[in-house]
Parts: C-alpha cells; structure tokens; sequence
C-alpha cells in the first residue's frame, strides 16, 4: 500500500476512479459506430454516474472532437455533478501560447461548458518550451476557463519544470496522467510516483488494464488485433499468463470478483487514480466493481511479486 503524503487539489476530493473517453466517437483506433454505438456509450456514462465514478477524462484529439462533443451531450442531459477533464496538444504547428486559448475555447464549445475542472497538456512535445505553454496554462486559469492544470506523459524532470513554472504565478500542479498498470510500473521505478505523492499532485493512471490484456480475455491463441496486437503479442501474452492466474485467484476470495476489477483495486491501492475506458454498459459495470473494497497489503505484494516476474524479460 502506498503512503500519500500530501493533500490532492480539491477538484479529486472523494475520486478513486475516473472513465477514459478515448473510444468514445473514435472510429480509426477503437472503430466507433461498429462494435458500440452513442447509445452504448450512454449506458455506460450512466451506470458510472450511478457507481460514483464522475471524473470523465477526455481530449481534443480523441475522436478529433467528437469525444468531447458527446462528454458535452451526456452531461447536459444529466443532473449529477460531473469533473470534467480534457487537453491540449502541442502539436509542433501551435507555436504561441495564444493557440492554448483558442484550443481550449473549442473544447468548451464541443463540451458546451465554461470552463472545465482540469485542463492538461498531452504531450511534452517540441518545439515550444514547457515553461512558455504553462505561462498560457496560467493565464487560462486566470481568465476562468479552467480549474486547474495538469499535464500528462510528463516525466519526472519536465514534471518538476512545469511545477515549478506554475508555481512563480502561486498555480500548484493538479496531475499528471501517465500509463501505469501491472504490466508497466516505470513510474515506480524511476521516482515518478514517489514525487507525486510527495507534491500532492495526483497520478491519474491511463490503460490501467493494458490495452484489455489484465482482463484476461486475450491469450497467446487470442491476441487483441491491430496496434494493441503489436505491443501485447503471443510471446508477450504467454509470460503474462501467471499474473492473469494470480488477478483471478484473489479475485475469487473476494466475492468473485473479476481479474479486470483486481487489477484496477491494484492501482488504487497504489495511491492513483486509474481510468479505464468504458464502451458499453457492462464495461461500466464491471470498473464499478473495483470501488467498495481493498487489497490487503500481502495482496498488493504479490501482485508487485508476479508483476515483475512477468515483465523482466520485456
């Protein structure tokens, strides 16, 4: 079990768990209008909202706009309170900082809202420097259309610059979004983690299920198909096995919980804030089932044990 030391930004107050909207209107990656429709995704927002999971995490780029179009549609249709979390992408063409603004401007429009709970920078991309987008984070806050602000897929050295750019104009840093899951824990390794906790800044943990693989439906025999297929291939998948047994073995002494669902108490456990993807009701329903219950400390350690027996030799 992890030790968080600092206090989050009051915009995570009473938040474990969050729901990923990247396959939310995207057609090229998750092939949106195929396996699920907008009325899938509904159900799925719904059955959140009903579990207490209303941090919804989305961007610009996901479904280039539409994800964010239909966050916008389902929260006006709604009576619950919802954190709403979107970003920007440095694209290498953006090269001002007024490009943020009117960025951020369009996420609203799409989201039909005023400001959002959490902006974040996607990507520490070049040539614009850190510190010149967090002056335009800083001047979106100051002009109320976002929050806070949070970056993602920073490491810990751009992490501290951002930090430290922020806080010149008193702006703390609210989060930052990286892959973190049993099958990629470099954030534990190379201090990440550690700082986040430290600093108060939340560690929002995206693909929290690898891609699927930590539901233990893919196997050497069914790997998942296209990109996710390249990364998570049958040689992959065979070492893989062992953990998925072991997520499923705890799994059943807790009430038959699921190996998806272990995995995500896992991150949990481990002081983050996972958000895994939902499509469809039953998606929905089953990340709800990892909120209302705890690992054990010696679960936590053998899971931390077969992590790193599975992944040395990747």
């Amino acid at each position: 079990m992890e030790n968080v030391n600092s206090e989050l930004h009051p915009i995570f107050a009473g938040i474990e768990m969050g729901l990923g909207t990247w396959a939310w209107g995207d057609r090229m990656y998750w092939g949106f209008g195929r396996g699920y429709t907008e009325e899938d995704i509904s159900q799925a927002f719904s059955i959140s909202l009903q579990n207490g999971i209303r941090l919804l995490d989305t961007a610009e780029v996901y479904g280039l706009g539409r994800s964010e179009e239909i966050v916008g549609g389902l929260i006006h249709n709604s009576n619950k309170p919802v954190v709403i979390a979107t970003k920007f992408m440095p694209f290498p063409w953006r090269l001002n900082r007024r490009a943020l603004t009117r960025a951020l401007k369009a996420s609203l429009t799409r989201l039909g809202v005023a400001k959002v709970d959490l902006y974040q920078m996607h990507q520490p991309l070049p040539p614009i420097t850190i510190e010149t987008w967090m002056d335009a984070m800083v001047e979106a806050f100051q002009n109320g259309l976002t929050n806070a602000v949070g970056v993602s897929n920073y490491d810990l050295g751009q992490m501290q610059r951002a930090t430290e750019s922020l806080a010149r104009e008193g702006i703390r840093l609210a989060s930052n979004q990286v892959e973190y899951h049993l099958l990629d824990r470099r954030v534990e390794k190379n201090g990440l983690l550690k700082k986040c906790h430290e600093q108060g800044v939340a560690l929002i943990s995206y693909s929290p299920l690898a891609s699927g693989v930590l539901t233990g439906k893919y196997t050497p025999q069914n790997p998942p198909q296209g990109l996710r297929g390249s990364r998570y291939n049958a040689k992959v998948l065979e070492r893989v096995q062992p953990l998925i047994e072991s997520l499923k073995r705890i799994g059943s002494t807790r009430g038959g919980k699921s190996a998806a669902q272990v995995a995500l108490n896992w991150c949990i456990c481990k002081g983050t804030i996972p958000i895994p993807g939902a499509k469809t009701l039953t998606q929905a329903e089953m990340n709800a089932g990892a909120l209302g219950w705890r690992l054990t400390g010696d679960e936590v350690s053998l899971l931390d044990e077969m992590s790193e027996k599975v992944t040395k030799e990747n």
